[in-house]
């Protein structure tokens, strides 16, 4: 393992949830192992992200309720390419070279497996999208 991989691997915070078990497909096995705690590291800059998106589709997303901001999340995320491959891009840059090659086998489903873990935590998060909101602690 080099000196990057090493760094990157230290960062990650780790996920008591997310268990392993031998006889869990490899996709699951790389959304735990990966993609959870790389998403976990990556928050807060996937919120300024979203932030600045919410900003450059002129706010809408302050002028609808709830329910909606719900969906717009997720509409945002499956349906504008440029947006999702930025917030793939964050999350992939994170990754050692071995799972870089391990991703690559089964891009597909994995990137269905990180839009949906991103969506999810997004939503979860949506009071923080609000103007001037900071995450305290």
């Amino acid at each position: 393992m080099n000196a990057r991989d090493f760094s990157i691997i230290e960062l990650r915070p780790q996920i008591l949830s997310a268990r392993i078990f031998p006889d869990m497909s490899a996709e699951e096995y790389f959304q735990n192992k990966v993609l959870r705690p790389v998403i976990k590291l990556q928050n807060d800059l996937v919120l300024e992200v979203f932030k600045n998106y919410i900003k450059k589709n002129k706010n809408v997303f302050y002028e609808i309720k709830l329910e909606e901001r719900i969906r717009y999340i997720e509409n945002s995320i499956q349906k504008d390419i440029k947006f999702r491959n930025s917030l793939k891009g964050i999350i992939v840059g994170q990754f050692t070279i071995d799972e870089y090659k391990a991703y690559t086998e089964n891009s597909s489903a994995l990137n269905k497996r990180m839009m949906n873990l991103l969506i999810k935590r997004i939503q979860d998060q949506a009071q923080l999208l609000e103007p001037n909101m900071t995450k305290a602690g």
